[in-house]
């Protein structure tokens, strides 16, 4: 199994300015090269707005369109999250929606499962009800969107009846205030510990226009739960390697996903 090279964007985002965002996100690309995957901050196009009326995108939309010229550009993958919509008949739902683009133009697409409760977030949005976990260069990897990092059960790494984890890598497209900068650090921590597996998130820094502040933090995490890399506060592109022979010795010495609890979501 080959190693996977990643890139993290920890980066301001324009209020509400999608032209704006697309432009400067794809500036920021361009010193990036020799890449299998880009993550990007949650709602990257908008910041973390709750006026989906306005801003929302369909799937054809020009966000959605931006990833597909991107990551054929740059011929890698390329994920994080976007207002987005659909209609269902008369009724239009609104999602937080996590895009993984291929270099081909194919993609596929998870909703955001815990709706920010402390926000209208859950209020506005559809929530999502199932997990996705995609393949890439052989490596199995589970997308997610920032408040679903509070919720262990729900990005568990269960072991199949083949006795492989779920997944080799776990992500977090995030919007997560200063604010909560340490439970941020702390879970994320966890999360590549208890799951044995790698762990990036990538949040972005500024103040949004709702008044917030984002400290970033940006981190990748190995297997055991140390810190490969985290920046706080400053914006940053970060390239680097996860090693997939690292991952399997981690959980050929601790076996511990095998003697996890067997148990599932109703």
């Amino acid at each position: 199994m080959t190693d996977l090279r990643i890139a993290t964007i920890q980066t301001a985002l324009h209020w509400e300015d999608i032209g704006a965002n697309l432009g400067m996100i794809d500036r920021l690309t361009d010193s990036i090269t020799d890449v299998d995957l880009v993550v990007l901050p949650e709602m990257f196009s908008t910041g973390f707005s709750m006026v989906p009326v306005r801003l929302a995108e369909a799937m054809d939309g020009r966000a959605v369109g931006w990833m597909r010229q991107a990551a054929a550009r740059k011929n890698c993958v390329i994920t994080g999250s976007l207002m987005l919509y659909e209609d269902d008949g008369q009724d239009r739902k609104y999602y937080n929606r996590l895009i993984w683009m291929r270099p081909d133009g194919s993609l596929e697409s998870y909703d955001k499962k815990h709706l920010f409760s402390l926000s209208d977030e859950p209020k506005i949005y559809t929530a999502g009800a199932e997990r996705l976990i995609v393949t890439l260069q052989g490596w199995r990897i589970c997308p997610m969107i920032c408040y679903d990092l509070r919720f262990p059960v729900w990005s568990r790494n269960a072991i199949n009846d083949q006795r492989e984890a779920a997944y080799d890598l776990l992500i977090y497209s995030a919007c997560w205030p200063d604010r909560r900068a340490l439970a941020w650090k702390t879970l994320l921590q966890a999360r590549a510990i208890e799951n044995q597996t790698y762990v990036i998130g990538v949040n972005r820094v500024g103040e949004d226009g709702a008044g917030m502040l984002y400290q970033g933090d940006t981190s990748v995490i190995d297997p055991l739960g140390n810190i490969i890399y985290r920046r706080e506060k400053d914006a940053d592109v970060f390239t680097t390697s996860l090693s997939y022979s690292e991952l399997v010795k981690v959980r050929r010495q601790f076996q511990f996903l095998r003697d996890a609890d067997p148990f599932q979501l109703l």
